[in-house]
């Protein structure tokens, strides 16, 4: 009778005890399940990274052609912001690649055939597209028309001007300011050593502010009892953040430096990742296309926000065309084809939903580099362009497909 007692009262110290080590896993595969979405691109571009540095015998991890990688995807980056709103929104765009090849004609007949000032050029392209997405906004917020239709009007009608614009010639070269803003690095200063200084300077200032507004959001979250990650779980995200900062620094500032276009790219991302958080706009985006009857109940005027979206996507794909144009350093009536599939599907890789109202701006950037990245890997193994669709399409098709799965898991 004893011997029962004393075993009773050992028993419950092994359970505690393997609470403690089992108990911490669970929480963190926990956290790990919940932001699944958030963070399973971002863990699929680590290992495709990874893959590729092994297939090409670490030909994609060399200074040279993480830099090629930038300015080859800078523009699809920036349609894809742009693409992100949209589709959040519960719309889509399939004009953006024929007016970004629109906008690099109208830069280089204004430059080279009139001799404008490279500096008013590039204002009255931003206006040009500004008017573009206002006129396109308009059609489908005020007058009803579903955006495809438009958008798919709107791809026909800016490739034929194009076509007219440069009478089917190719048109360049363009002045070398704006060629700078396509294929330049920022300037060197400072002491002569073997990086670029500015480039580490930035590098420092970035992982300073990425660590202090992760620690920032999570406070902010923990004073309204909202679900954070779990202590180690958050540690390991900041190594890992700040790992992959100081990684690209490095390999920038070892070779020439940070292209001009990436500070624009990191601007952008800074700028519309705080509206789309912090912002009543971007909170009416989400709020449109998540449930328009009940954005609509509740205040949401959502034609405007409708309109506002498109008009800021023919700004960003203005942009993008000057961005190709100046790389190119020519005006072509074939620029911009497929771009507005590539941006779509560089939103739909990086977790925006198919329903609308889900997604982030560094999805969509995140999205973006898996694609760059696919296409520069599979380059460097000389794998043809047949076999690059088919793999590109595959990628589309399960991200789109772990949308769907996730939202059946999670009762959606």
């Amino acid at each position: 009778m004893s011997t029962d007692v004393t075993t009773t009262s050992q028993a419950p110290a092994p359970p505690g005890g393997e609470k403690t080590g089992t108990g911490m896993l669970q929480v963190m595969l926990n956290g790990l399940r919940r932001n699944m979405r958030q963070y399973g691109m971002l863990i699929a571009l680590g290992l495709i990274v990874v893959l590729f540095e092994v297939w090409t015998g670490g030909d994609l991890l060399l200074p040279r052609n993480v830099s090629n990688l930038v300015l080859q995807n800078s523009y699809i980056l920036i349609l894809a912001i742009g693409m992100m709103l949209v589709i959040i929104a519960g719309h889509i765009d399939l004009s953006v690649g024929s007016l970004t090849a629109f906008v690099g004609a109208t830069a280089a007949v204004l430059t080279v055939d009139h001799h404008m000032a490279w500096q008013l050029a590039v204002l009255l392209c931003l206006l040009v597209g500004a008017a573009a997405g206002a006129v396109q906004g308009c059609l489908i917020a005020y007058c009803g028309i579903p955006s495809f239709i438009v958008t798919l009007a709107g791809m026909l009608l800016f490739r034929g001007l194009t076509e007219i614009l440069l009478k089917g010639q190719t048109l360049g070269p363009f002045p070398d300011g704006l060629q700078k803003a396509g294929n330049g690095f920022l300037p060197e200063v400072g002491p002569t050593t073997n990086y670029h200084n500015i480039t580490l300077l930035l590098g420092l200032v970035i992982i300073a502010s990425v660590v202090w507004q992760e620690v920032r959001d999570r406070r902010r979250q923990q004073e309204f009892s909202l679900d954070v990650l779990p202590a180690r779980l958050f540690a390991l995200k900041l190594v890992a953040l700040v790992a992959a900062v100081l990684a690209v620094t490095l390999l920038l500032a070892s070779y020439k430096g940070a292209p001009i276009v990436l500070i624009l790219l990191g601007v952008l991302v800074v700028g519309y990742g705080y509206v789309m958080r912090n912002t009543v706009f971007g909170r009416h985006i989400y709020a449109i296309g998540g449930n328009l009857p009940a954005a609509k109940l509740s205040g949401v005027k959502d034609q405007r926000v409708t309109f506002q979206v498109f008009l800021n996507m023919g700004v960003l794909a203005a942009l993008a065309g000057l961005v190709v144009a100046a790389r190119l350093n020519a005006a072509s009536p074939k620029a911009g084809v497929n771009y507005e599939l590539e941006a779509i599907a560089s939103s739909f890789i990086g977790g925006a939903s198919m329903s609308g109202g889900v997604g982030t701006v560094l999805g969509a950037i995140i999205g973006g580099l898996v694609l760059g990245v696919l296409n520069n890997g599979m380059n460097l193994l000389s794998v043809g362009t047949d076999w690059q669709q088919v793999i590109k399409g595959l990628a589309l098709l399960a991200a789109v497909g772990f949308d769907v799965w996730n939202k059946r898991r999670s009762g959606s």
